[in-house]
């Protein structure tokens, strides 16, 4: 393909609105466009890496024995009050009716509709085990969509549904699909880690997210230094041996006064102790009932891990009048003791020491000597806080170290949680009929092109690994206007097509820095520069994107040369 006939709209400078460097290389490399918040539309290189990492999840789910199907976008509310989530899904999805005044909605997954498919046509057990996947567009209404493609309301995903007759063949789906995973991650040539993750909104009993390591990744990621353990901070568990608590006894609850002493850290300072010996008391709104969360002053609530415990739907902080209704103070001053509130859970960490500093529920004004179990009602305690490096890996004990990553896979055993609520049925041996038992596999195509970018840049602009790149090779000819160079730069580009080597051509008129500039922009792991130095001596010059190193090669090994650095794939 010629650079004069392509289109890439290349920009100098980062956009003002884009905050992720994926986000502005995919800008500025003339890849994507904005047509709303959160939609984008894909220019023609990003589109054929979107083709590249489609066809290697096509060739991998193949190889692990899944079928491609495309389902609609569009979706009846009836399949969705079918299993439950037509409310439960929250705002995120994209509800309207048509022109008969029937609900429906676009897809953010597919869950239902594959589910409603197979009740109708599955009927025995001879029929399984069943594996269907799709590539398609979705849609899910982030209240705020950012940083490009890594947090966009329309993607592009690949979700897989897996059906089998029991227990033990779902775990054999599920930990076929996690092998192919793996293999699709790594083929695609990308630096990655899969971990233990919360099920979320689509529900099941376990899961794995695929993560792509990068240091401006989103998520936290739990890795233990000594096992094979790694978890997203939302689901590491925090264990403690068994330990008593301190024998030690605890003064009288004493009332001191704050003024204006809010948080927890001009709280320590004010009365000199440190914060870990003060508890806060975090009032939250579960599923419309106020109830009151009490931690460690140095931890942090992990709300994932509350919404679990509680098996709530809605998890959010109280408003400001929820607090001063409930504690009869203003934010800041809330305490466990005298307040409002039937229901207070702590985070069990609280239950092995003693002489706590607490809100007062009185404006400026705290509590010490505070013994929770002496002088609190707590209903139970609970893991609800985040790991931190301190902690003990809840697997072996090792040491932990918290790492950054992006989601780009998401695994899940479902169960039965969709074929009972649907129907979903099937005779067994026995003529028994039974709930076909369902597995998740999702992957964020569009997303994975941003996750690459995360961990593939330089100052200059994108590194793509080979796999995943455009084009494989990038042919710049310096002086086009030079009939001798333009010959050879020719007669090269149609030998590298003869040869099946993906190739851009840079035919363009222009200065031999603009296009040294763009070429490293884009980021084409191999670039072949033909100019009249090099014609005079009978080579080309060879430069490799992610090192910057630059090889002089005579012009009749040009070919052999780029073949011979495809197959060691260093890039």
């Amino acid at each position: 393909m010629r650079w004069s006939r392509y289109y890439i709209p290349t920009l100098k400078e980062d956009p003002a609105d884009a905050e992720v460097i994926s986000h502005k290389l995919l800008l500025r490399a003339g890849m994507i466009r904005k047509l709303t918040a959160g939609i984008y539309t894909y220019l023609p290189l990003a589109l054929r890496c979107l083709q590249k990492i489609s066809q290697i999840i096509r060739e991998e789910m193949e190889r692990f024995g899944a079928v491609e199907i495309l389902m609609p976008g569009v979706q009846p509310a009836e399949l969705w009050k079918q299993s439950g989530r037509w409310d439960a899904y929250g705002k995120e999805l994209l509800r309207f009716k048509d022109r008969h005044d029937r609900d429906y909605c676009l897809g953010p997954t597919h869950e239902e509709v594959v589910t409603n498919l197979i009740k109708g046509e599955v009927k025995s057990y001879r029929q399984l085990p069943l594996n269907l996947y799709q590539i398609q567009t979705k849609f899910r209404d982030e209240i705020r969509p950012r940083f490009g493609l890594m947090r966009g309301r329309e993607f592009i995903m690949k979700d897989g549904y897996s059906f089998d007759k029991d227990d033990k063949g779902a775990i054999s789906s599920y930990e076929n699909m996690y092998e192919a995973y793996k293999s699709i991650f790594t083929r695609l040539g990308l630096k990655f880690r899969a971990v233990e993750a919360d099920t979320g909104q689509i529900g099941g009993t376990y899961s794995h997210e695929f993560m792509v390591l990068a240091d401006t990744g989103e998520d936290t990621i739990v890795v233990c230094e000594e096992c094979d353990y790694a978890a997203n901070l939302e689901k590491a568990e925090v264990l403690y041996n068994e330990v008593e608590q301190r024998k030690i006894d605890c003064p009288p609850l004493e009332e001191v006064n704050t003024p204006n002493k809010h948080t927890v850290e001009e709280v320590a300072k004010f009365l000199n102790i440190f914060p870990h010996k003060i508890v806060k008391t975090l009032l939250y709104n579960i599923d419309g009932k106020v109830v009151a969360i009490l931690i460690r002053g140095d931890r942090e609530l992990n709300e994932v891990k509350l919404k679990n415990k509680l098996k709530a739907t809605e998890v959010r902080l109280a408003t400001k009048e929820e607090v001063e209704k409930y504690s009869g103070a203003p934010v800041g001053f809330a305490g466990p003791v005298g307040l409002n509130i039937e229901e207070i859970y702590a985070d069990q960490e609280l239950q092995f020491d003693t002489d706590y500093v607490i809100g007062a529920n009185k404006k400026d004004t705290h509590f010490i000597h505070c013994d929770l179990k002496r002088d609190v009602n707590i209903k139970d305690y609970y893991d609800l806080r985040n790991i931190t490096v301190d902690d003990n890996c809840p697997k072996c004990g090792g040491k932990i170290s918290l790492t950054k990553g992006i989601e780009v896979g998401h695994i899940f055993k479902l169960g039965t949680k969709y074929s009972k609520a649907m129907g979903a049925t099937f005779l067994d041996e026995n003529g028994k009929e039974k709930p076909l038992v369902m597995g998740c596999y999702g992957i964020g195509v569009s997303r994975v092109l941003a996750a690459c970018i995360e961990q593939n840049h330089d100052e200059n602009g994108i590194i793509f690994p080979l796999p995943i790149a455009p084009f494989e090779c990038l042919l710049i000819v310096l002086n086009p206007k030079d009939n001798k160079v333009l010959d050879a730069a020719n007669k090269l580009y149609v030998e590298l097509k003869k040869s099946r080597i993906d190739c851009l051509y840079d035919d363009r008129d222009e200065r031999p820095g603009f296009k040294f500039k763009d070429a490293d922009l884009i980021g084409v792991p191999i670039q072949i520069i033909i100019g009249a130095k090099g014609l005079a001596k009978g080579v080309a010059e060879i430069k490799i994107r992610r090192t910057g190193e630059k090889i002089e090669v005579p012009l009749s090994e040009c070919i052999k040369s780029v073949i011979d650095l495809k197959s060691k794939n260093n890039f």
